[in-house]
């Protein structure tokens, strides 16, 4: 299978999404599956991860119920209160549907930089294992040092970077990015998502070039056996379309023998995330 790891689905509403600016006015529309299938088959792609972008359990069971009717949605990466006392109960409610496949917290908008490190916090990351969930790490690179003391703690707990760990690509920022994302590729339980890069470049006139040098460094921190292709989907629209942003990538792994770039397409994703065919 070929699986985009990383996108989202959204019933636009102004309360509910504030991060959505006036800048990101393409993104102030209903983002839904019908929308995501055209763009995934004209890339030949056979399913795509939904992953959350509201902090509510509602939006959880919501993107579990699109599922019902979508079955290229291959796997949900969901929210809970991981800081709650009730995180068990959570999720049970939850696993009961295997189309979960991990949790989210969007670490990246908390005043303290060093949330992940609090005992509530890593109390409720230590559950997940148990439920065979996934813990996906939305991080800026200030927050990657705290992030290798996390899964330090817990080697037996599957984690993935998004975006890269959002590096600064507009201005070609390298470290301490470099070190410390080499630093956490060490922990072999980190995988990392090829995926949001655009929306740190410079929107609309980036070209393929300015990425290259931040691809370089993450395969070689991580090789090609922990390394996925995620769009976005739909935030990367406010940079460029869909195809051409999957194309950075796509234009990227063409270097790698077909048994690689079967695995950063598809094949790790699937792993990854428990998908099966």
């Amino acid at each position: 299978m070929k699986i985009d790891a990383h996108q989202h689905f959204w019933s636009y509403n102004e309360k509910e999404y504030p991060w959505v600016n006036k800048e990101m006015s393409e993104l102030q529309r209903d983002f839904l599956p019908e929308d995501l299938k055209m763009l995934l088959k004209s890339l030949d792609f056979d399913g795509a991860v939904a992953v959350q972008a509201r902090q509510s359990i509602e939006e959880t069971r919501w993107l579990l119920e699109l599922t019902q009717k979508n079955d290229f949605i291959k796997g949900v990466v969901g929210w809970v209160d991981l800081c709650s006392p009730d995180i068990i109960e959570q999720l049970n409610q939850f696993t009961e549907n295997p189309i979960l496949k991990g949790i989210r917290h969007i670490i990246h908008d908390e005043a303290d930089d060093h949330f992940m490190l609090r005992e509530d916090f890593q109390r409720g990351i230590s559950a997940l294992n148990d439920f065979g969930l996934t813990y996906d790490l939305l991080l800026y690179p200030k927050h990657i040092p705290c992030a290798i003391e996390l899964v330090k703690k817990f080697p037996k707990q599957s984690f993935v970077l998004d975006h890269i760990g959002k590096p600064d690509i507009k201005n070609q920022v390298i470290s301490p990015w470099k070190e410390d994302l080499t630093e956490l590729a060490t922990y072999k339980n980190v995988y990392v998502k090829l995926s949001g890069m655009v929306t740190e470049a410079e929107w609309k006139t980036w070209r393929k070039e300015d990425f290259k040098i931040y691809l370089d460094i993450v395969f070689k921190a991580f090789g090609p056996k922990r390394i996925m292709v995620g769009s976005d989907w739909p935030v990367c629209t406010v940079s460029n379309r869909y195809e051409t942003v999957m194309g950075i990538v796509l234009d990227y792994v063409k270097q790698f023998a077909p048994e690689f770039k079967s695995k950063i397409l598809g094949e790790n994703c699937a792993r990854f995330y428990s998908i099966k065919e």
